[in-house]
């Protein structure tokens, strides 16, 4: 029996329309890393991976298929992607590119009982929130 080499971690994967695109505008507006791109052979992505510090995500094209994407339902899809930062400036600084490069204002970064952080959604309509509190660990702040 072969032991785990690494502990479970959680990453995510999204279909882009134009996910080249999407691979460049989450490297401007959110400050992630291209690690690994494959093209799919008809201009689009096969399989994309990018990282930001101890986040890494998979992206790749949509191919045609019209995935669908959540609707705002009042200032929120009910789901979407969570990136925990290291400061109240990092989120301050991630949205302030995020919305210089095009995304949509969900809640401007602001302090919650639980949690500073704020939320936009991308070029595509995914929704990503960026904030301080690290899910799983007490709350310190």
């Amino acid at each position: 029996m072969t032991q785990a080499t690494h502990l479970a971690t959680l990453h995510t994967y999204l279909s882009y329309r134009d996910a080249n695109a999407a691979l460049r505008w989450l490297e401007r507006a959110f400050g992630f890393e291209t690690t690994v791109e494959f093209p799919d052979g008809k201009g689009g992505v096969a399989h994309a991976e990018l990282r930001r510090e101890d986040v890494a995500i998979i992206v790749f094209s949509d191919d045609g298929a019209g995935y669908d994407r959540s609707e705002l339902r009042g200032p929120t899809t009910g789901h979407g992607l969570y990136v925990s930062l290291p400061s109240k400036e990092a989120v301050d600084a991630v949205f302030a590119t995020a919305i210089a490069g095009g995304a949509t204002e969900v809640w401007k970064p602001e302090q919650a009982e639980w949690n500073y952080r704020c939320r936009v959604l991308d070029l595509e309509g995914y929704e990503w929130t960026f904030g301080i509190h690290v899910p799983g660990r007490p709350m310190d702040y």
